[in-house]
């Protein structure tokens, strides 16, 4: 593998394309992410959004489910989306679908209502700094049970929204639909963090 960062963005489905484009804004090299040979080529991996059932079919499908799960487990850092959320979680309220399993969370999905009661909520979120993020819920989940080891990092009024546990981060919203690029930008950190190094150039610090 080589030096420079790469970031995946799994593309079986679901709108991966703004998040290529955002990590691109923060100066990393993002590539789409279909197959294990792909996967073998990034040092960190978003799962966007989509249709978490159809998701976690393709991924059982193409046999990425347990290559993500195991390059989870050797330490890659792996942050979900509105549908990446869900599927990180080892419990989905009311769903036996697919899922990677990986984050001690239980989630709810569609728990804001549905596609027509989309909105956008300003977080404060301490770890990512003033000012708050402006963050676009489409059909989202929430987190209701976090467990041990799992950081909550965000609430929209009283639920859970934004979690840590290790190398996995987990949103209800979608960061890449804003020009803010701190979400993003802070997962670029965990995965520099996770390589130990400081030899791979940072991005510019101008915030959106």
């Amino acid at each position: 593998m080589s030096n420079e960062l790469t970031v995946g963005v799994l593309a079986l489905q679901g709108a991966f394309q703004k998040h290529i484009e955002a990590l691109g804004r923060c100066g990393v090299k993002a590539i789409t992410v279909r197959t294990a040979e792909e996967l073998a080529q990034v040092n960190g991996l978003i799962i966007p959004g989509g249709e978490s059932t159809t998701v976690g079919k393709l991924m059982v499908r193409y046999g990425l489910d347990k290559r993500i799960v195991e390059a989870a487990h050797q330490g890659m850092p792996v942050y979900g989306t509105c549908t990446g959320l869900i599927l990180l979680a080892k419990d989905i309220v009311g769903s036996d679908q697919p899922r990677l399993g990986l984050m001690d969370v239980t989630v709810l999905r569609n728990a804001f209502g549905r596609q027509v009661d989309s909105f956008e909520a300003d977080l404060d979120i301490e770890e990512i700094g003033a000012p708050p993020v402006r963050a676009v819920f489409i059909r989202a989940p929430y987190v209701t049970e976090s467990r041990d080891g799992v950081r909550v990092l965000a609430r929209c009024d009283d639920k859970i929204v934004l979690v840590r546990q290790d190398n996995l981060l987990g949103g209800a919203f979608h960061p890449e639909l804003t020009d803010d690029t701190r979400i993003h930008e802070y997962f670029i950190g965990m995965v520099r963090e996770s390589l130990g190094t400081e030899s791979i150039a940072r991005p510019d610090e101008t915030r959106a």
